[in-house]
This record gives C-alpha cells, sequence and structure tokens, in this order.
C-alpha cells in the first residue's frame, strides 16, 4: 500500500472571525490614509502664483486710475464753488451799482416822469378846454403834472433804496462765504442807499406841495 501524505487539518473559522479581520483591516487602511493625507504628494504642481511684477503693476494701476478720478472729482467741486462764489460776487456787485443809478434817475428825473407829467398836462388842457377858474386850470394842467413827476421819481428812490440795502444784508442769509464783501461794494451800495434816501424825501416833499407850493390865482377885485 502506498503510504498516504497525512494532510494538516485547518481548524474551522468562525463566523465572527471573518467579519473582525476585515474590520481590522479597514481601521488599518484608515490610518494610513491619515498618514498620507498630511503629506502632500512629491510629484503634484502647485497653481502659478502671480509674480510681484504683475501684483505690483495691477496694484498701482488700480490705484492711480482712483487717485486720478479722486482728483477730477475735486477738481470738479472746486470749479463749482469758485464759478458759484464768483457769480454771487458778480451780482451783489452788480446790484450796488443799479442802487447808485436808480438813486441819481430819481434826483434829476427820467424820461418816464416827463412823459407822465405830459400826459396830465394835456388832460388838464382838455377839461379845461370848455372853461374853468383859475384855480381849476392850475390844479388840472400844472399840479397833476406836478405831482405825477413826483410819483416816479419817488418811485426809483424807493428801488434805489431797497437794491442798496438788500446789498448790504446780502452776506448775513444763506451759506457763509469764506471771502468777505468787498469794501468798495458796501461803499457803492452804501451811496445807493443815501440817494434814495434822499429821492424819496424830496419826492415826498413835492408831492404834498411841502417844499414848493402850487401858485394861486388873485382873487377877482369886487369891482369887475
Amino acid at each position: 500500500m502506498n503510504p498516504t501524505t497525512p494532510t494538516t487539518p485547518t481548524a474551522p473559522v468562525a463566523e465572527g472571525d471573518g467579519e473582525k479581520t476585515t474590520a481590522k483591516k479597514a481601521v488599518t487602511d484608515t490610518a494610513e490614509d491619515k498618514d498620507t493625507a498630511g503629506q502632500p504628494d512629491e510629484a503634484r504642481t502647485e497653481p502659478a502664483e502671480p509674480t510681484d511684477r504683475d501684483a505690483d503693476g495691477s496694484a498701482d494701476t488700480d490705484a492711480d486710475a482712483d487717485q486720478a478720478a479722486a482728483e477730477q472729482d475735486f477738481d470738479l467741486g472746486l470749479d463749482d464753488d469758485e464759478s458759484g462764489k464768483e457769480s454771487a460776487g458778480l451780482g451783489t456787485a452788480a446790484a450796488a451799482v443799479v442802487s447808485v443809478g436808480l438813486g441819481i434817475v430819481a434826483l434829476t428825473g427820467a424820461w418816464s416822469g416827463r412823459v407822465v407829467a405830459e400826459r396830465e398836462t394835456l388832460l388838464g388842457q382838455i377839461k379845461t378846454s370848455s372853461g374853468g377858474s383859475a384855480a381849476q386850470q392850475i390844479s388840472e394842467i400844472y399840479g397833476n403834472a406836478w405831482h405825477s413827476t413826483a410819483l416816479v421819481n419817488g418811485l426809483f428812490a424807493l428801488v434805489a433804496l431797497l437794491v442798496g440795502i438788500y446789498v448790504l444784508v446780502r452776506p448775513a442769509f444763506g451759506a457763509p462765504s469764506a471771502h468777505p464783501q468787498a469794501g468798495w461794494v458796501r461803499a457803492v451800495a452804501m451811496g445807493g442807499i443815501v440817494l434814495g434816501v434822499i429821492g424819496v424825501l424830496i419826492s415826498v416833499g413835492m408831492y404834498f406841495d411841502l417844499i414848493v407850493a402850487l401858485p394861486t390865482a388873485p382873487a377877482a377885485t369886487a369891482g369887475s
């Protein structure tokens, strides 16, 4: 008989042993993955970072553009402020000159006053053409024309007075200005105010016959 090779009996594997082995292997693989996760792969190429020249160039360009825009806005704001201040100064100066001009017109008389006086004279002649007393003729032909001239001159004087006062009190209203009002502007405005006051007083005296009274007709004699 041929001798038989003895076989080593294999220990039976229990059902739970296979699962334990698989679980142990999974834990080992997980630990190895954690160890390798902290060490980057040497073969992996890092993304190319922008060079200092490119970064500095783009940053400088943006900064220069922002600075140029800010300077342009600032210049525009200064131009607007300067133009507004210049226009306001020119307006007050022109108003002061106008005040003096109106005061002079109020004292010397205007063509409009002469036209109104001539109209009143014509109306008086028409009213007294059919007859009337001497006192009526004086009042209608001469007195009304005189009073109309005083009224027109008084209106010019009043406007000159108001414009001069406006020029003097204008800096007290609105936004305060960094530059004070020019001295010659105040002086001219004060001159306009003085001329306006004088013109108003003269016009009032003329209108109410306080300076020069109207002529009177001589009384008729008893024998006539």
